[in-house]
């Protein structure tokens, strides 16, 4: 074989190998991001639940429907940030009430770390918010430690302590745990008499939330696949004495929703692995081959 085709040989082995830890260290890196057009429903149920209904002005015990629909903003992504519109419904199964509640957030978060970006005209049921920690999902390659998730309900951050390691459907999993503290999240106006008072009249009072929320995370993409909300809120007057339920329920999500998201997650796994562990691997062997052919052939003499 002739010297220039030697040189080639060598330096397209020298190429993919120059190649692999880039594909790895850095074109990876910029691949792997939350999607910009992101479209999903995920369903939740909650089994006796409690809520107070202003059309019956009483507490009513149901079965619950919580359906939430997600849909990225093409628009507004731009550059590291994604932004996501949500809405939820909430139905009542039980007593055929549909549309009991109707909540909506658009959120803005770093693409590639997952963490909040205030931007975009973010807010929560309309109103300005401040965002910060994890939105949506936890960073690719989820450590076992703790981490800041924002929570939409009382519109801040807690932390989201790691708990343990579990599998879902076969899918190894962190387990975090999220504590959100007694919180008031808004003051209204309610008539004396439905909440058990002697006064006449309507009476100011505070909407106190608190709970837990339990995250299933896939570590390598970061994505939950299964959610557990324990929400207890309730209504007390000026005095600080609790008067009724505002709304008690734990809310988990279906098999149907848990088993696309393991899908996802599981998708999403394997693409991740291709573009970090298996095309640089092949790029390497490829290019070390050549390069090495190169050399030997470049090493033979005419007979």
């Amino acid at each position: 074989m002739g010297r220039l085709s030697t040189l080639v040989l060598i330096g397209v082995g020298a190429f993919f190998i120059t190649l692999a830890p880039l594909v790895k260290f850095w074109a990876a890196e910029r691949i792997i991001a939350a999607p910009a057009d992101q479209f999903g429903i995920a369903r939740l149920t909650a089994t006796g639940a409690q809520y107070f209904s202003r059309q019956d002005l009483k507490v009513l015990t149901a079965d619950l429907d919580i359906i939430v629909t997600t849909r990225g903003d093409v628009k507004e992504s731009i550059g590291d940030r994604v932004v996501w519109d949500e809405a939820t419904v909430v139905n009542d199964v039980t007593n055929r009430r549909p549309q009991i509640d109707l909540s909506d957030r658009r959120s803005a978060f770093d693409k590639y770390t997952g963490v909040g970006l205030n931007c975009c005209g973010v807010n929560v049921k309309k109103a300005p918010v401040t965002l910060e920690g994890q939105i949506y999902k936890f960073p690719f390659g989820t450590e076992k430690r703790d981490y800041l998730v924002f929570n939409s309900s009382v519109q801040k951050a807690h932390q989201a302590r790691f708990v343990r390691e579990d599998r879902v459907n076969g899918l190894p999993v962190y387990v975090f745990e999220q504590p959100i503290p007694a919180t008031k999240t808004e003051t209204l106006t309610a008539p004396a008499a439905v909440l058990g008072m002697t006064e006449k009249g309507d009476v100011q009072v505070d909407r106190w939330y608190d709970g837990k929320n339990t995250f299933w995370i896939e570590p390598v993409t970061g994505s939950p696949v299964r959610q557990e909300q324990q929400r207890h809120e309730v209504l007390k007057t000026q005095d600080s004495v609790e008067r009724s339920p505002a709304f008690v329920a734990t809310a988990k999500m279906t098999e149907q929703t848990v088993g696309d998201l393991v899908a996802g997650a599981q998708e999403g796994k394997s693409q991740i692995n291709l573009l970090k562990n298996v095309i640089p691997l092949v790029l390497l062997v490829v290019g070390v081959a050549v390069a090495l052919l190169g050399v030997v052939l470049g090493r033979r003499r005419p007979a």
